[in-house]
């Protein structure tokens, strides 16, 4: 049963399914079908694709994920950000609406969806972490900008190129004179309907004697009074004859299974992509899936969400579609309807699924300016401003990767963004654990603490330099510990034994290994002996089959306190009494 669970948490919530939890979660299922439909058919618009594949992206991969997902409450689909990835990766191998862009996304879905799911099976999900939360949000507020400004062109009915912002404010501005009126006329009424639901729509609501949740959740469904709003104007006026663009016939039915060309160039030129739109996507549900499971206090495993999105990715390229991943503002939604398991996705896809059975030919005068203005509100709400002065109070090495993040994704786009983002925030890592904190440490008079002798009045013993090393030690930064201890010891004549406290160390590589032998050795010539303290099992163990321990000048102390006291009575030291100090600098 167990493995059963582990192979398909929907067993989990299957096994006790019951009629109260189908219920609310078919609620949750028709808010969520409401919102998702207009969002669908937009973001397919975004990733340059015919609208129907964004109804495709929102069925079986639903299904699918509901069954291998851990997340409760996660709704995946058709995003902003991987959709403008996927209209960037598919806008240098072939022209939008052509079917070899098609196939391209299809197989970008696939690649995504392998990737994704062998980096599950390989247990690889703690590689996200590597990538810097404060980057990701300099990369999503970038690609947000980059979205909205994409969008221009079909709220002034004018046509316009670019993938970076220098680009398309260029072209926006060279045919800004042909501005067509209808069409600025309905996406202002759209935008104007969208902002003032966001804004006032539930405190409307709720003087109308609705409770505070079902006016949430009635405002969500600002979305389809814009399209509905919108087709009718469109069609009683007539205004696809003076210009307005409108989706047009998109086809009746369910996707038919769909296979891309299985070109080896094709997927050579894909492949990066796949793999940044696999990451990004990852990053972005996983956040969101963790976020909501604690509200509940339930457990999302990000190995499990690797292989649930994988399968739903591979689902949408199967069912002809485009990369897929967790959405935040539905996802929301989806929980604060009251969804109570994955139930609801599936009862989601199936509303979906009858809407592109049924109701595709009423979308027929749906203007492309309401699906732009959607997206536009949609990725305003991604720009994240807070964080540049977050991290510029906080750390200005993380300012200065969310600076560079943001305008490289502006100036360069979204690929050389994320890239970026992937780059500056591996660079982050290895740069601050590349210069670990090093502290002098003394004792607390009157207990057995050590701490930093720039922060604390301690006693200290001029023959022994007590330093402590708050970060593991390998071979990026074992050198900082060497030339700190001969620095120290160079500069005063009086020290005798050096004590290194490892209680912050949890892993030593084979370099700092050779380092450490190094500084046992040239301490020993000096008539200087080394010693450990508080070392951790796993290291004390990779420590002795090295036989390093066995070859150490010193001893091995339990604790600090232990190693001070034995040195000062068995060569009859005497304590330093504290003394005012500078209390600046690290703990």
């Amino acid at each position: 049963m167990s493995r059963l669970q582990a192979a398909l948490p929907a067993w989990q919530w299957l096994r006790n399914y019951d009629r109260d939890a189908a219920s609310a979660d078919l609620v949750a299922a028709v808010i969520v079908a409401i919102m998702l439909i207009p969002q669908s058919l937009a973001y397919a618009m975004l990733a340059g694709l015919p609208p129907q594949l964004g109804l495709y992206a929102s069925i079986l991969p639903l299904v699918v994920y509901a069954l291998f997902g851990t997340s409760t409450t996660l709704s995946v689909g058709p995003v902003a950000v991987t959709s403008l990835l996927t209209a960037a990766a598919l806008s240098k191998i072939a022209a939008s609406g052509s079917a070899d862009y098609l196939s391209g996304a299809i197989m970008l879905a696939l690649l995504s969806g392998v990737m994704l799911l062998v980096a599950g099976l390989l247990k690889l999900g703690f590689l996200a972490n590597f990538l810097s939360h404060a980057v990701v949000s300099a990369f999503i507020s970038g690609s947000a900008i980059l979205i909205a400004l994409s969008q221009l062109r079909h709220l002034l009915g004018i046509e316009t190129e670019g993938e970076t912002v220098l680009s398309m404010v260029r072209s926006t501005l060279g045919e800004l004179a042909h501005w067509q009126g209808q069409t600025l006329f309905v996406a202002a009424l759209v935008l104007l309907i969208l902002v003032f639901m966001k804004r006032y729509g539930k405190a409307c609501f709720r003087r109308l004697g609705v409770s505070e949740k079902q006016a949430g959740l009635l405002n969500r469904t600002a979305p389809v009074l814009a399209v509905i709003a919108s087709m009718l104007m469109v069609y009683f006026l007539r205004w696809d004859l003076a210009g307005v663009e409108i989706v047009g016939e998109i086809p009746r039915g369910l996707p038919a299974p769909r296979w891309p060309s299985l070109s080896l160039e094709l997927m050579q030129q894909l492949l990066v992509p796949a793999g940044l739109i696999s990451m990004i996507g990852y990053v972005e549900s996983i956040s969101v899936g963790r976020t909501l499971g604690a509200k509940r206090r339930q457990k999302v495993s990000g190995n499990q969400e690797l292989i649930g999105l994988g399968a739903a990715n591979l689902a949408s390229g199967f069912s002809g579609a485009f990369p897929v991943t967790g959405g935040f503002s539905r996802s929301v939604v989806n929980f604060d309807a009251g969804a109570v398991t994955q139930a609801a996705s599936i009862y989601t896809a199936i509303l979906i699924a009858l809407v592109a059975m049924l109701l595709t030919p009423a979308l027929y005068f749906l203007p492309k300016a309401t699906l732009a203005a959607t997206i536009i509100v949609a990725v305003l709400s991604l720009i994240d401003w807070s964080i540049f002065g977050k991290t510029w109070r906080f750390s200005k090495s993380d300012w200065l990767a969310v600076v560079i993040t943001f305008v490289l994704t502006l100036l360069y786009g979204v690929e050389v963004g994320v890239g970026s983002g992937v780059l500056i925030s591996l660079a982050l890592h290895l740069y601050r654990t590349s210069q670990p904190h090093i502290a002098e440490v003394g004792n607390v008079p009157g207990t057995e603490h050590f701490r930093n002798v720039q922060r604390f009045k301690v006693e200290t013993v001029p023959e022994v330099l007590s330093l402590r090393l708050d970060e593991s030690l390998f071979f990026a930064n074992a050198n900082c510990l060497e030339e700190l201890v001969y620095d120290k010891v160079f500069k005063d004549d009086r020290i005798a034994h050096v004590v290194l406290m490892f209680n912050a160390i949890n892993e030593v590589d084979y370099s700092a290994l050779e380092v450490l032998e190094e500084l046992n050795s040239r301490l020993y010539d000096q008539g200087i002996l080394l010693h450990i303290s508080e070392i951790k099992g796993p290291v004390y163990d990779r420590l002795s089959k090295a036989s390093f321990l066995d070859r150490l000048s010193g001893t091995v102390y339990l604790t600090q306190h232990q190693a001070i006291s034995d040195l000062c009575d068995r060569f009859a030291y005497q304590s330093k009494h504290p003394e005012d100090r500078n209390k600046r600098g690290r703990w």
